[in-house]
This record gives structure tokens, sequence and C-alpha cells, in this order.
């Protein structure tokens, strides 16, 4: 009598259990395919399992045992190999579904917890993440409804650099960018779309880089200039009341990350790291160095700051601000920055549509909120008005709510721009849900400073039109527009990346 067979894996190119030469032992009926690659067992020769003449019943019984054991055996087996990287890296180039390219900084926890959500939206079982041949890569797995073996999403997260080179070069469906697009990169990409379009370009979620000290660091603010001569090396000591013992070790992300690419932006204004500055790809490492060094200064996505103390920074003619949820959603932090998915304008994977759409759902981006990055789901915050308000602003604002977004326009350009647009049917969606509201919508426009006072209110005011052309055809009549001109700057007006953020239009709710 046999109740089991035995046989070898052939598939030696990808799967570690073939190129071990292991027998499997699989039992009777059971599928004769190896439990990690799939590929069809070649058949052993063994011997006949042989039972003594036991009663019939004893015998059956036996037998029986035997077979639910070596099935346990074999179930075992598959997910043990399922769960160990090189494993699932050979189920991985056999059933890979989508692949993403980019950023560390979205790529560490976010993509991972982002993918398992969306398997499980399919109705993925078994749906868990193990890490790949190589640091900064995953692999998340899941057994699609009517497969056998799991289907992977597999992630390269080696900075934002790497999502277009990937994009060009055909490896990647996504591309994930904690900074935007520059356009040398996107001229090389002209055959997959223009990729600053609304069906290229999707902002993903919003984040602030902290800059960070150690704890016990007194320093609890720093103007932008004093951050740029910190990095710089061109102060070389802690400003007054800063750090007791002096001198200043500068911590920083490696040049392929996107979060050191947007801080040598809108901070270092084209002049090199400090000599000496201490380079990482990784940011929880970087992270920890500063908790452990008194003397340490160093920036960070806001979901890494961990046991590292945030300062707040503060620009020419504006207030200092800690990267809060609030601040990093309406833009106004001056370090806040968007975190993009870059796709081809028609995607050559069906799947890379329904990825990206799952993303910025509201419970993708539920999802980007419990990894520490601002969502962009609107909510409605309390908060104070600045004694610099103009009166009638203060008014205006009285027993009324802010939403935790503002729009904002292209450069150049009369349009919102591509997270407006997706915007704009959110906050529809959210006074949708609140009844009582009506159409006691606000809107304030704002302006830079470059113009005459004239001529900057008559641009805020027809921002602010404009989105309320954008409600109204949405159904929704807002109660007062109003244009402010170049009054409250968020930013510095000095730069240009200062005044984009000054020229935007605020959401408010009168209760």
């Amino acid at each position: 009598m046999v109740i089991a067979q035995q046989g070898r894996c052939p598939n030696s190119a990808n799967c570690p259990i073939s190129r071990s030469g292991e027998v499997l032992t699989i039992p009777q009926g059971a599928d004769f395919h190896c439990p990690v690659c799939g590929h069809e067992l070649v058949k052993v020769k063994a011997e006949a399992i042989k039972w003594p003449k036991w009663p019939r019943r004893a015998a059956f019984v036996a037998a029986a045992v035997l077979l639910l054991l070596l099935s346990g055996f074999a179930i075992s087996r598959n997910w043990t190999f399922l769960r160990h990287a090189s494993a699932a890296d050979s189920i991985g180039a056999r059933h890979t579904i989508l692949r993403l390219s980019g950023s560390n900084t979205i790529g560490e926890s976010l993509m991972p917890a982002l993918a398992e959500a969306f398997l499980t939206s399919r109705g993925a079982k078994n749906v868990h993440t193990v890490a790949g041949e190589k640091p900064q890569e995953t692999i998340v797995l899941g057994i699609l409804p009517g497969d056998s073996f799991p289907s992977s999403i597999r992630i390269a997260a080696h900075g934002s650099a790497t999502a277009f080179t990937a994009l060009a070069d055909g490896s990647c469906d996504i591309g994930m960018s904690s900074r935007r697009i520059k356009p040398e990169e996107a001229s090389k990409l002209l055959s997959q779309g223009n990729m600053f379009a609304p069906a290229n370009e999707h902002v993903l979620g919003l984040d602030g880089i902290a800059v960070i000290v150690n704890a016990s660091n007194p320093v609890s603010a720093l103007s932008k200039d004093e951050v740029m001569r910190i990095f710089t090396g061109e102060s070389a000591t802690w400003p007054k009341g800063g750090s007791s013992q002096g001198a200043v070790n500068i911590y920083a992300r490696d040049d392929k990350s996107g979060t050191y690419d947007t801080f040598k932006s809108l901070v270092l204004a084209g002049k090199p790291m400090a000599p000496g500055t201490r380079r990482s790809e990784d940011s929880n490492e970087l992270s920890d160095a500063v908790a452990r060094d008194p003397n340490a200064i160093g920036f960070i996505a806001l979901p890494f700051v961990h046991n590292a103390k945030p300062v707040a920074v503060s620009e020419k003619g504006t207030g200092a601000l800690l990267p809060t949820k609030l601040t990093v959603a309406t833009e106004d932090y001056s370090l806040s920055r968007r975190l993009y998915l870059y796709t081809p304008g028609t995607p050559a994977n069906n799947l890379t549509g329904p990825f990206v759409e799952f993303a910025l759902s509201e419970r993708g981006q539920e999802v980007v909120a419990a990894n520490g990055f601002v969502e962009q789901n609107v909510a409605l915050v309390s908060q104070g008005v600045s004694d610099a308000a103009p009166d009638e602003y203060r008014q205006l604002t009285r027993n009324a709510e802010r939403l935790s977004l503002d729009f904002r326009f292209q450069t150049g350009q009369s349009e919102p721009d591509n997270k407006a647009r997706i915007d704009l049917d959110r906050v529809v969606s959210l006074i949708a849900d609140r009844r009582s509201v009506g159409g006691k919508i606000l809107l304030f426009g704002f302006a830079d400073s470059v113009g005459t006072p004239a001529a900057n209110k008559a641009l805020s005011l027809g921002r602010a039109k404009i989105i309320e052309g954008q409600f109204i055809q949405r159904g929704l009549k807002p109660e007062e527009v109003r244009g402010f001109g170049s009054d409250l700057p968020v930013a510095s007006n000095d730069s240009v990346e200062g005044r984009e953020k000054n020229r935007r239009v605020e959401i408010w709710i009168r209760n």
C-alpha cells in the first residue's frame, strides 16, 4: 500500500528547494507540485510504504493519522518557505502582479502597508510582507481568490531618483517619489505621457521634513537661514541658546533620497552640504543616530522623528511653526512637501490604475495616516487667528472652522493644481456627509507680494472665484468669497517655493 509519493523540483533557476536537491514527500492524492515555486515535481523512485498485517481498522486509523501528519508537514513547509526571503523572491518572479520603485521614505513602511491593504481589499488571504534579497526591498504576498499560490507586489525603495530610471527602463509599474519630478527627468519619459499631467502625477499624501536635534538640546526654534548656515558648514557652532558644548554634528540623507533633494531645494539654496556630514540611506538609522548624539542635528521625514526632537522653523516674515498634522496638511509649514506616485499615462499593467485609485481613496489615506504621514481626507479644525490678520478676515472666521487643506495653483496658470482637483471632490463629500453646514462655505484667496497691493488683491480674489466656480459646478454655492492680497504669508516671498505657497485659497466652514 502506498500513501505518499516523492519528487524533486526541477526549477533550479528560480527555486531554492530545487537548488538544494531536497526530495519532497507529498501525500497520495495531494497536488504534486513544489510548495514554493509551484512547478510540477519530477517523481523519484521510492520503496512502497508497507504496513504489517494489523487488523484492518487499526491499519486504517494508522494510515489516516500518518496522512494528516504528512499533510500538516507539507503545509508547514509551504508557509515556512513563503516567509523566507529567497523563497518569496522565487514566487515573486513567477507571480508578480505589480512593481514599485523609488523613495525610501514611502517604501520603508507606508508602501508595504498600502500593498497589504490593497491585496486584502481584493479578497486576498494570508497577506504578509517579507524582506527581499537586497536591503530596502520588500515583497508583499497574498493568495488572490481562485489562486493556489501567492501573488506578489515587489517594492524597491532606493531613493526617489530611482523611480524615474525604473519607469524609463520598464522595471517598475509605479514610481514612488518624495519630491516632484524634475523637468529633465520628465523629458526622458515623454513616451509615457506628460509626467506633470493628472493622468501621470498623483499626490499620495503629505509630509513635513522635520529638522531634528537630540532631546536634551535646548534649541526649540530656528530660522530657515540658521538651518541653512548649519547644514552648509557656514556656522560650525549652535546659535545662542543651543547645545552647551558648541560643536554641531550634522546628519543627512544620501544623494538619491527625495528627502535630501527637497531639503536641498528648500533650504540649502544651491550650496553643498558641510564637509564631514554623516550620510545615510536609512531614515530610521539617521533618526536613531541623532537621538544618541547630544550635539546632533539632522533632517528627516515626519514619521521617522522617533526619539529625536523636532524644532520649529520660521521664514522671513512668518512665525516659527512645528511640523504638525494641520501645518503640514495646509502646507503652511515651510518644509512641508507632497509625496507622489508616478505612472505611465496608459499603463501596460491593468492593476496600476486600481492601485493608485485605492491609495488615494478614503481607505488608502487612512493607511497613509496610520504610517505617520498626513493624509488627504478632509477634516474640520478649530484654529486661532493671528493678531496680524485683517479685521475683515477676523470677523468672517469668527464661529468658523478651517478645513485641513488649502487649494493651490499651477505655476503661471489660473487652473488649480493636480492635488486641488481631487481635493475639491473630497471637500464636497465631507459637506455632503455634514448636511447641517448647508452652503456656509467661506473661500479666502491670497497672493504673493510681487506686484502692487491692488493687483495682488485682484489676483487673490480671482483665485477664490475660480474655486467658487468649481464648487458651483459640483452643486454647492459658497456663502463668502474674499481676496486678501499678500496678507498673512505662510512662507517667505523671497523664494519661488515661498511665493507658490502664498498663492492659495483657504476654506472655512461657518457653524
